[in-house]
């Protein structure tokens, strides 16, 4: 678990785990609570949220949670989330969701953690990658497309209101240099 490091030099990726819950706490606010988390967050809700993520990277399951860091020693600015297994995707499907504190917005880092992520999971077997979002959500929109994603329409899901889905072809050689071009054209 601890060896999976994805890094562009400007953002790392490493699993989210039991040292990031008081960071994840303090930087909750609204939106995260209302695009991700559909609840606030407790200490023990947390908790037992980073066993299952453990879990997860431990026995290679289908979640992989992802503490976005950032900074010379690194910060926990947010988390991403890749679920290789879902009742809406399709195989070689893979979803992709974030979430970034407050303090961190604004400065392009998910757009960077989305290709550094894509590029995982085309290394282990992902060929499209699905971000859904509520169609309030502006900024999540943004930052998918941003990323490379195309919008494919509106869809309803098995629970909640429908979604806008966005779609891209991953491949293994996605990553830091994608991230890195994106960046000198004034991507974020």
């Amino acid at each position: 678990m601890d060896q999976v490091r994805l890094s562009d030099g400007v953002v790392t990726l490493t699993p989210f785990r039991a040292a990031d819950i008081d960071a994840h706490l303090a930087g909750e606010d609204e939106l995260l609570v209302r695009w991700l988390n559909g609840g606030p967050s407790t200490r023990a809700g947390t908790e037992e949220y980073v066993q299952r993520c453990t879990a997860q990277w431990v026995y290679r399951g289908p979640a992989r949670v992802f503490g976005i860091r950032t900074g010379p020693e690194p910060v926990l600015a947010g988390t991403i989330d890749l679920r290789f297994a879902m009742p809406c995707l399709a195989p070689g499907q893979v979803n992709i969701a974030y979430g970034l504190y407050p303090a961190w917005r604004g400065r392009g880092l998910v757009t960077r953690a989305v290709h550094l992520v894509c590029g995982y999971a085309a290394r282990e077997g992902a060929s499209e990658g699905v971000i859904r979002v509520d169609p309030e959500n502006h900024a999540s929109a943004a930052v998918a497309r941003r990323a490379g994603f195309r919008y494919s329409g509106r869809v309803a899901e098995p629970t909640g209101p429908p979604l806008d889905r966005y779609v891209r072809e991953l491949a293994v050689g996605d990553g830091p240099a994608r991230a890195r071009t994106a960046a000198v054209v004034g991507v974020r």
